[in-house]
């Protein structure tokens, strides 16, 4: 299954049902935002406590959540500015968030000082390449030219991360984040370029 189809898959059976849900409880898309925020709080604060496998479940939850905002903003008709904002600087905030309870786990953990560099190595590499990623897309959109071309976008970070919790290896799929994440980067840099020429 490529990615349209996985994602018109992901739209039916799991964005519109759940946005559904949300309507009809009276939740608005920023409220569902914060939510998502805040429980990707208590699952930082998991992970830092050293409790990985609750602590992925409970991101890969948040995650789930992090597609109802907008499907619900279409849903009711409240697409607006504002809170396409408010969900960009959450999907930041929350990204961030994580990786502070990751950090407190590496240091906490009972492991070589060679393991807990890697670790914090890896870690940052995999926040800076993610958070420049997201970052080239709003810079594109402020040009004039949007784009979500590139292999590590948020999503496929979002599972990786909680995937790599609940097996309990997150500094292995961090390296992996981070590689190939700075491959996207390139990857969407280039895919901005080529917009701008033809704009231009």
């Amino acid at each position: 299954m490529g990615r349209e189809q996985f994602r018109a898959a992901v739209l039916r059976y799991i964005e519109l049902p759940g946005a559904k849900f949300f309507r009809a409880i009276k939740f608005t898309p920023n409220s569902i935002t914060i939510l998502g925020f805040l429980i990707t709080v208590v699952s930082a604060y998991l992970v830092g406590a050293g409790l990985l496998l609750a602590g992925g479940i409970v991101f890969l939850f948040a995650g789930g959540l992090d597609l109802m905002d907008g499907a619900l903003a279409r849903l009711t008709g409240k697409v607006s500015p504002f809170g396409a904002l408010l969900d960009s600087v959450f999907d930041r905030l929350s990204e961030a968030a994580l990786f502070v309870g990751i950090a407190v786990f590496a240091l906490r953990d009972d492991i070589s000082e060679d393991r807990q560099i890697f670790f914090i190595t890896v870690l940052l590499a995999a926040l800076i390449f993610s958070q420049v990623v997201s970052y080239l897309r709003a810079r594109g959109e402020g040009l004039g030219v949007f784009t979500k071309a590139g292999v590590m976008t948020r999503p496929e970070r979002v599972v990786l991360l909680g995937v790599g919790l609940i097996v309990g290896q997150i500094e292995w799929f961090l390296l992996g984040i981070a590689i190939v994440s700075c491959f996207t980067l390139f990857q969407r840099m280039f895919t901005i370029r080529d917009m701008l020429d033809k704009a231009g």
